[in-house]
């Protein structure tokens, strides 16, 4: 292994696609850089470490990942006031989650050097998605730097096309997917997991942990190829001195306490104030021992911490009884009730446990949908979800500055498990947002999300396609000994080793996120048996839920806006529309309902009064409805000639009424009979080719219904066609 800065370049086969990784020609100063390419997409990783580590190591690695995307890697220029990058959009927050999350578990321990790492598409081919791309250039950028890292990690996207799985899929080929995933891992074991699919079988899933193996370790061995050309020497991670007077004097005053107090399975609320109680005794007491010690207070939290992991894990692992007191497949109590707000156009209250969601579906028109401006192109959102976590839901003060990482993380999760029940927005045009107010928490509130949100949904009248539920499964193992956790609470969550989250239907999953804190990853052995556990949780929460409420009400909410959907020609639109939007102007004006029309054709009518709707439906019906022979109209006289009128017996369509279909007696002048302005009912008695419409009144009056023949052509002078004579007034 040498410290080589000459330019390297490395590639390796990935499914059917070329995957490169160059360094020592960019980013020279950072710790580590390395270039990724798949197709014409581009992703620079750059890792640096601070230059001095922190006094004391954090409680949690301090590690920030950013990913950024640049426009110009599309050849395109921002859009709006501000022509440059700003805020950081959600598919950059969730794309930071998935590099964060793969790397994150492979930092030592103690470890206390603030790391930054930067990952930027600076190409795009706007086929092949970056994010693969940015997790492999990332740990890559790792494994070269001085930066303390265990590992190397790479990374898959998995699809699945005609019943063969598909590695890297390109964006059109992920839009015909059956089911999708990213999945990272080292060569011991899958790290992270993250995707979803159309209700897929659990054989579906775990084919496609073992079809990624191969091609993670395919990458994982050229990372460690790029290590040993380039890779700098690693910086040593010094465990921490603890005095051992401190340490024993904390084991013999804690450990029985803390072993007392797990064993009485007690709540959330009294674990946490015991724990800190016996915490906050302990530096006071060891601070006025050893005053001259300065890290009094950090040799006891992380002893303590350490007396609390241990003892926890060693009860569920010897006794099979969790913190609560629950065997490891029992699922908290779950309670439900939908229809819980007065005005909303859908409400679900969930309740499993000591997590608590409120759940609310709100109904608008396709004017509400989302647009976002990727690099792909502009596309718009009929669904959205957004999930809050206020500070009360776990009795802490803190002030709101808005959804961070971990809420767009999760309100992603849930939205990934609902959107494939939807129906279709032929049969269901209204566009959807589901909001979830975390009320209260101790563990998988994106899964009680999933539940309130599908609630909600049925509650406004939405006709999915089946209801969805969500659990989480957690792990704890040590050597051959091991337990996997249904419906896992936050202490599970905080000294477990596994979060694996899974949401579905009694049909199939629908969406799936799993991190996992072992360096060595999880064994698929494992990952089978908690996804078959998993599956049973499931299917029990689906229970009650359709208990609750079998199936979506039959109607939408009396507050939700109504809605009617139509659809004309596309080369009638213009005429629909009118000479600066008269004719829709004038429907609303009547009505008071929205319209909308797309370049589709589709016409979308809207308004909270349903008789408002109906009569603007009507109006839109009349303005795009079609002449028919044989049909009686009201036409209004728009012209007179010498040799009949013309009458507007739908908006826009005009028909001649010839001066002898006038009446069943000779009429010797147009304006004997009938004035500008004047209505009468008529028939469509013949319209040719072109469109052109004959009408008669005289076949209407009594006597006057002769049988004439009239597609026969007509001879000229006053029977001729419109524009002979003088023609329009």
């Amino acid at each position: 292994m040498t410290n080589n800065m000459k330019p390297t370049r490395l590639e390796v086969k990935v499914g059917n696609t070329l995957m490169s990784f160059e360094t020592g020609l960019l980013a020279k100063q950072a710790g580590g850089a390395v270039l990724a390419r798949i197709g014409d997409t581009q992703v620079l990783a750059a890792a640096v470490q601070a230059k001095k580590p922190r006094e004391n190591p954090p409680e949690f690695v301090p590690l920030s990942v950013d990913y950024k995307e640049r426009t110009y890697a599309a050849g395109k220029i921002p859009g709006g006031f501000f022509k440059r990058e700003g805020k950081a959009r959600e598919r950059e927050v969730l794309t930071s989650r998935l590099v964060d999350r793969s790397l994150r578990p492979l930092f030592p321990e103690y470890f206390n050097t603030e790391t930054q790492v930067v990952t930027l598409v600076m190409s795009s081919d706007s086929s092949n998605p970056a994010d693969i791309a940015a997790i492999n250039a990332a740990s890559a950028a790792l494994m070269i730097s001085d930066i303390p890292f265990n590992g190397p990690v790479s990374a898959v996207r998995l699809g699945k096309l005609d019943g063969q799985f598909v590695v890297n899929p390109t964006n059109e080929q992920r839009e015909e997917s059956e089911m999708e995933l990213v999945i990272s891992g080292t060569r011991e074991g899958i790290l992270m997991v993250e995707g979803g699919g159309d209700e897929i079988p659990n054989s579906d899933l775990v084919a496609a942990l073992e079809a990624a193996r191969p091609e993670l370790d395919r990458l994982c061995d050229m990372q460690l190829e790029m290590r040993e050309l380039c890779g700098k020497e690693k910086t040593k991670v010094e465990a921490p001195a603890f005095n051992p007077e401190i340490k024993k004097h904390v084991e013999e005053k804690a450990k029985a306490g803390v072993e007392q107090l797990l064993n009485s399975f007690p709540t959330k609320e009294v674990i946490e104030s015991t724990i800190s109680a016996i915490k906050d005794g302990l530096i006071k007491e060891m601070t006025e021992k050893f005053p001259s010690e300065k890290t009094v207070s950090y040799q006891v939290k992380t002893l303590m911490e350490e007396i609390v992991y241990n003892i926890s894990r060693s009860i569920l692992l010897d006794k099979r009884l969790r913190s609560d007191g629950r065997k490891t497949d029992e699922i908290r109590q779950i309670t439900m009730q939908a229809g819980y707000l007065a005005r909303t156009h859908g409400s679900a209250l969930f309740t499993r446990g000591q997590t608590q969601a409120m759940a609310v579906a709100t109904l608008g028109t396709p004017d509400d949908k989302q647009m976002l401006d990727d690099l792909e192109g502009k596309t718009f959102d009929r669904f959205m979800l957004h999930y809050n976590f206020p500070s009360f839901s776990v009795g802490e003060v803190k002030p709101d500055r808005g959804p961070g990482r971990r809420d767009i993380g999760h309100g992603h999760l849930a939205k990934r498990a609902l959107l494939p029940l939807l129906p279709d927005e032929e049969q269901f045009p209204y566009t959807i947002r589901i909001v979830s107010d975390i009320l209260e928490s101790n563990g998988s509130s994106s899964m009680a999300t999933v539940c309130g949100g599908s609630l909600s949904m049925f509650d406004a009248g939405v006709p999915m396609k089946a209801a969805c539920a969500g659990i989480a499964m957690g792990l704890v193992t040590d050597g051959s000994k091991f337990a996997v956790l249904s419906d896992i609470a936050g202490l599970e969550d905080h000294y477990g080793d596994m979060d694996f989250k899974l949401a579905g239907t009694r049909k199939g999953i629908t969406a799936f996120q799993m991190d996992v804190k072992l360096a060595s990853g999880v064994p698929l052995n494992i990952l089978k048996e908690a996804i078959e556990q998993a599956t049973k949780g499931r299917n029990h929460i689906l229970d009650l839920m359709e208990t609750h409420l079998p199936k979506p009400r039959p109607e939408v909410s009396q507050y939700a806006p109504g809605m009617a959907r139509l659809s004309i020609p596309k080369d009638k639109i213009g005429q629909f529309i009118g000479p600066g939007g008269k004719n829709i102007r004038g429907i609303i004006e009547k009505t008071g309902a929205d319209i909308e029309v797309d370049d589709d054709g589709n016409i979308f009518i809207s308004s909270v009064d349903r008789k408002c709707l109906d009569a603007a439906r009507q109006m839109v019906e009349y303005f795009t409805m079609e002449a028919e022979v044989g049909k009686v109209y009201k036409g209004r006289v728009v012209s007179i000639v010498d040799f009949g009128a013309f009458l507007e017996i739908l908006p826009g369509k005009e028909g001649l009424l010839h001066i002898s279909e006038i009446d069943i007696n000779r009429v010797e002048r147009v304006e004997d009979v009938l004035n500008m302005g004047d209505e009468v009912e008529v028939k469509v008695v013949d319209m040719d080719n072109a469109g052109k419409i004959r009408l008669s009144r005289r076949v209407l009056l009594p006597g006057g219904d002769t049988g004439r023949d009239y597609s026969a052509p007509r001879g000229g002078g006053r029977g001729g066609p419109r524009g002979g004579g003088r023609g329009r007034r």
